[in-house]
């Protein structure tokens, strides 16, 4: 089983330093998780810096921790970027903790025309919440990147400076699994409202070079659409 993961600020830490874990993550650590001395724990700093450690001392709330050994994780290729339709009902969220969990680097979330729900500072913290939280469950060095609200334009520019880019479309002829990915360094995905994108959005994606694709016969919702698209997407690319 893989040691538990927790993000601090890793500053100069090296082999052999002791560090105090407190705070959210030293609470979730002594007091959920209940991780005990001689018991194996990783730190981040969520930007690939990875301290395999051992919890020396645990305290109510918190846990000094001895550095085993400091490790700098490569930035995971090729870059995933996904523009996400806001979506009620929490489903927005459900997309950022299973794509992240998946392996995304930069979840934008995208105004789309026929998006009922409306970007808030709210839904900034929900979201970043979220990504750490699934980060750290998935033990991730990297911790996405989490922005918005991004119009149209802005979603077809990202387009526009991808390698690739996606638009995931049930009516499209071309399946996902069409697509030549070896040696592409940076794609973009595109993931529309549970209302769909209509017509001008689409046709300003095509026209800044993005592919319509399907995932297959049946009709996804927003909240699941950009998880199986990285899946197929990591399937050929990062997880061979």
């Amino acid at each position: 089983m893989t040691a538990p993961l927790f993000f601090v600020e890793v500053g100069s830490a090296d082999a052999g330093a002791e560090l105090v874990v407190g705070g959210d993550e030293g609470r979730h650590a002594a007091d959920v998780r209940r991780l005990r001395v001689g018991e194996p724990v990783d730190l981040t700093d969520g930007a690939g810096t990875l301290l395999h450690s051992v919890v020396a001392e645990v305290r109510r709330g918190e846990l000094t921790v001895t550095v085993l050994e400091k490790v700098q994780v490569p930035a995971p290729a090729p870059r995933l970027t996904v523009a996400q339709a806001l979506a009620r009902g929490g489903r927005d969220e459900q997309a950022v903790e299973t794509m992240t969990e998946i392996g995304v680097d930069h979840v934008v979330g995208w105004q789309a025309n026929r998006g009922v729900a409306r970007w808030t500072d709210r839904t900034a913290a929900k979201w970043t919440a979220t990504a750490r939280a699934a980060a750290k469950q998935s033990r991730r060095a990297w911790c996405p990147q989490i922005s918005g609200p991004a119009t149209t334009a802005e979603v077809a520019e990202l387009c526009r400076r991808a390698e690739i880019a996606v638009v995931l479309h049930e009516s499209a002829s071309q399946p996902i699994t069409a697509l030549r990915l070896a040696g592409v360094a940076d794609i973009v995905v595109v993931v529309g409202p549970e209302g769909g994108i209509d017509d001008r959005e689409l046709a300003e994606l095509q026209d800044a070079g993005g592919q319509v694709v399907r995932l297959g016969p049946t009709v996804l919702r927003s909240s699941t659409a950009g998880g199986a698209a990285l899946a197929v997407i990591c399937a050929t690319t990062r997880w061979r």
